[in-house]
């Protein structure tokens, strides 16, 4: 178990007041919630239905056959109209901007008119998530998140994602993924009654809704063949599916070198990125002719449709910034301590230190406005110490602390009032480990208040096109990342490039900055 996944599970932090999170006013105030399956391009090697040559007829359309509805009185339609809201909210929400819409519309409808079914309408949803995701509902509800748009490089390679999941809604992988929801459902029910943990309830949860999402292999295959075939047919390059897939590789092999990243809920948990299968897409593609003599990648009007694309964290989120964690909307801001990495996760703030030291955050709304001695100790901390609740202030803050401990752990709870709202930090240490006290005391001593000046000058990132001038090189361009403190390996990451490639003046590039 990793120590994110630590705080996750122990049943110390128990259940908040129903209806009580602080939070809940705004969209999303974390990200990673419930990531669904990403059935992102993963193509195979039957080749039944492919024809030794393709002409392409079909350019990418700039009037999209897209429409607001899907079809009316189709039942698969309206189990996918269902699950729409519940998917939106837990992403979320939609990412609203004009220019990166119509870009989707352009590439989704050049897909339409290939399709195994041309007259099937499309309902494409931008997900205002950082993942790497895409999927597909019955009856023609589409998701992408911005996270996938920030990593593609080209329209094609989102054809390629888009294409493979019009496959799934082609063939009603849906429909018959649907038939194991009602297992899933009872497992939920008791997930959410035996554990006392809300927020282990809404892992668990998370985790059926991906193995829900998940389709089988042979499925998986099925929309393989028709998502290659609609690419190149549809006037894309049809090599795109393998550099994406090469691209997802480069991702999972970027994100892995955290040994505490938790990838369990992301696409290539369900979705193995093998070697043979990029050959694979690879062999599909020659089918069309040769790399690099066929298909349009459509890289230019990509380009200019993703710049200024959000990247990461939004500002209803809150903002990781090193040490640092800043709100702008809720006014608060506080420091964990150096060596730590701050994970933003869907259910609180996490962070995690040396020596299996875990930080978790989150809020509650003040509705009873009791006393923090009293809240402190309410029943949603199991193995508190009454005899060491302690009222405190700090940075003018109305605040209590206690110390609790359970199995091999011991834990600082700390407790601050801000106007209706009561913030919860708490700190788990091994047990006997004599750093919780230090690591608990930059906690509150940073936690204070922004001034409106502060929460004025926070911008969120976003993906920017810029043009490689005279002089410059992959590492002065690197240098120029925000955001990240290995700015040269995603600098290469979201442009695709390999070990040893280079720049040329004129080159367009993206950099990741406010």
């Amino acid at each position: 178990m990793t120590r994110r996944a630590r705080l996750d599970s122990m049943t110390t932090w128990k259940r908040p007041a129903p209806s009580s999170n602080v939070f809940s006013a705004t969209p999303r105030w974390s990200r990673r919630a419930f990531l669904l399956s990403a059935a992102a391009v993963a193509l195979s090697s039957c080749q039944s239905i492919l024809e030794q040559t393709y002409q392409p007829t079909v350019s990418p359309s700039a009037n999209p056959q897209i429409v607001d509805e899907v079809q009316k009185n189709d039942p698969r339609a309206a189990m996918g109209a269902r699950e729409h809201p519940r998917i939106v909210a837990s992403y979320g929400g939609e990412y609203k901007d004009a220019k990166t819409e119509r870009l989707v519309a352009r590439i989704a409808g050049a897909l339409t008119a290939v399709s195994e079914n041309p007259s099937q309408s499309y309902r494409i949803t931008i997900l205002n998530s950082p993942a790497i995701n895409a999927f597909a509902l019955p009856g023609g509800y589409l998701y992408v998140t911005r996270g996938l748009l920030a990593l593609a490089n080209d329209a094609s390679e989102v054809a390629a994602v888009l294409s493979h999941e019009m496959g799934h809604v082609t063939a009603n992988h849906g429909i018959e993924r649907q038939k194991r929801e009602e297992a899933e459902v009872i497992a939920s029910r008791v997930v959410a009654e035996v554990l006392s943990s809300d927020v282990a309830g809404k892992q668990a949860l998370a985790r059926g809704k991906l193995r829900l999402a998940a389709f089988s292999r042979q499925q998986e295959l099925q929309a393989d063949v028709i998502g290659v075939r609609m690419l190149g047919e549809a006037g894309y390059d049809p090599y795109a599916a393998a550099r994406f897939l090469d691209s997802m590789g480069a991702y999972s092999r970027f994100m892995s070198a955290d040994p505490e990243a938790d990838q369990s809920l992301d696409f290539l948990s369900s979705h193995p990125n093998s070697a043979q299968r990029i050959e694979l897409a690879r062999e599909h593609a020659r089918a069309f002719g040769q790399e690099g003599t066929v298909g349009d990648t459509g890289h230019g009007y990509y380009l200019d449709g993703i710049d200024g694309l959000l990247y990461g964290d939004s500002p209803e989120e809150g903002y990781v910034r090193g040490q640092t964690f800043l709100h702008g909307g809720l006014g608060i801001r506080f420091d964990v301590p150096p060596d730590f990495t701050i994970d933003n996760k869907v259910e609180a703030v996490m962070a995690t230190g040396p020596g299996d030291v875990a930080i978790r955050f989150d809020g509650v709304a003040d509705s009873g406005n009791q006393s923090l001695t009293n809240y402190i100790s309410s029943g949603w901390v199991t193995g508190l110490d009454p005899s060491t609740i302690r009222p405190i202030t700090l940075n003018g803050m109305e605040a209590a602390t206690a110390r609790a401990s359970a199995d091999r752990w011991d834990f600082d709870v700390t407790v601050i009032r801000n106007n209706s709202q009561i913030f919860r930090f708490l700190t788990a240490v091994p047990k006997g480990n004599a750093t919780l006290e230090q690591t608990a005391d930059v906690l509150r001593a940073s936690f204070r208040r922004m001034t409106p000046q502060e929460a004025a000058t926070l911008k969120p990132l976003r993906v920017r096109v810029v043009t490689v001038r005279p002089g410059e090189n992959i590492t002065t361009l690197a240098a120029r990342m925000m955001g990240t403190d290995r700015k040269l390996d995603l600098f290469k990451l979201i442009n695709a490039l390999p070990t040893g490639a280079s720049v040329s003046p004129g080159d367009r590039v993206k950099i990741i900055s406010e």
